[in-house]
């Protein structure tokens, strides 16, 4: 991991650039939100192949939908908490139960959208969106994961939802390789006392942990879990069998999303003691992003303390 520090969302505008000059199929629409959301840079490379539909989130997915049936691959792209919440109806029956090739790609994801407050925080978006059958949902952890999981879903049928941050998070994969593939976690680092399954910026808060925590002689897997449905199944079981304790660490309620999709697992095939690091059923509030990950316990120590708190309940 590196110094380096790049806005995920930052890199989705730039993938989309170069998508669109290698598919002519490629078309990019936005409600009113590209300068923040990135996709500017498409609609200035493609201005024939870019829609701004105006702030109607529910039109965006509409119109996005009819243009796939048209054998278009579509990138419909705002806020996640506009995204997941005022199109919800038309992703899942539009988008997941016609099966089309839209992929909703939004950004502001989290409580590190800062000082917008709660309006804009979408800390629930993950649980909303997973529960409809037939949505793959992705929250790459840096920009050149953002790069692969972009390249990656413009080259598969269906429907998509993927989760940008606004707040810049380091490089993870610089100096490692990234063998992205969708529905598969990536091992970063192997341990023996506990795992810690993290998406998003929790990632890199993941890696600061578990050098924190060699410092005291404990020992933990770092998976980098960027598919939370369909989640990876096999690596979870197999990590949870060797080490008999976990960790999830997510930018978003411990309700329903990366924490619940990990418990579900285990709890069918492998009950291993876990323990939650997220938003604790609460609205955010405005305040700078480092100031609020530490209020809302998303720091690397708090997952420290996390590790240390499931180890003593291993048996």
């Amino acid at each position: 991991m590196t110094d380096v520090k790049i806005a995920t969302r930052e890199a989705y505008g730039k993938a989309l650039v170069e998508l669109g000059k290698e598919d002519q199929n490629i078309i990019v629409l936005d409600a009113d939100l590209s300068v923040s959301t990135k996709t500017a840079l498409f609609a200035k490379a493609f201005p024939d192949r870019f829609f701004d539909i105006g702030i109607s989130e529910q039109d965006l997915i509409s119109t996005s939908v009819g243009i796939a049936s048209c054998g278009k691959t579509v990138f419909a792209s705002t806020f996640a908490i506009f995204g997941s919440g005022r199109a919800w109806d038309q992703i899942r029956m539009c988008c997941a139960y016609a099966n089309q090739n839209v992929k909703v790609v939004v950004t502001h994801g989290g409580i590190t959208t800062g000082e917008d407050g709660a309006s804009h925080q979408a800390n629930e978006d993950v649980a909303i969106i997973r529960a409809s059958p037939d949505m793959t949902v992705i929250v790459p952890s840096d920009a050149i994961s953002t790069e692969k999981t972009i390249r990656a879903i413009a080259k598969t049928y269906g429907p998509f939802y993927v989760r940008l941050s606004r707040f810049p998070t380091p490089l993870i994969y610089q100096n490692r390789e990234c063998n992205f593939e969708i529905g598969k976690g990536i091992l970063l680092k192997e341990g023996k006392d506990a795992t810690v399954f993290a998406c998003g910026v929790m990632v890199s808060s993941a890696i600061l942990a578990a050098s924190e925590l060699e410092a005291d002689g404990i020992s933990v897997d770092v998976v980098d879990i960027h598919t939370i449905k369909p989640i990876d199944k096999e690596l979870i079981i197999a990590r949870a069998q060797k080490t008999g304790a976990v960790v999830t660490a997510e930018e978003h309620s411990v309700i329903g999303g990366l924490g619940g999709a990990v418990a579900e697992v285990l709890a069918e095939n492998n009950p291993v003691p876990i323990q939650f690091v997220g938003i604790k059923d609460t609205f955010g509030e405005s305040g700078k992003p480092e100031e609020l990950l530490v209020k809302y316990g998303l720091t690397p120590q708090d997952i420290v303390k996390a590790v240390k708190a499931v180890i003593a309940r291993k048996k």
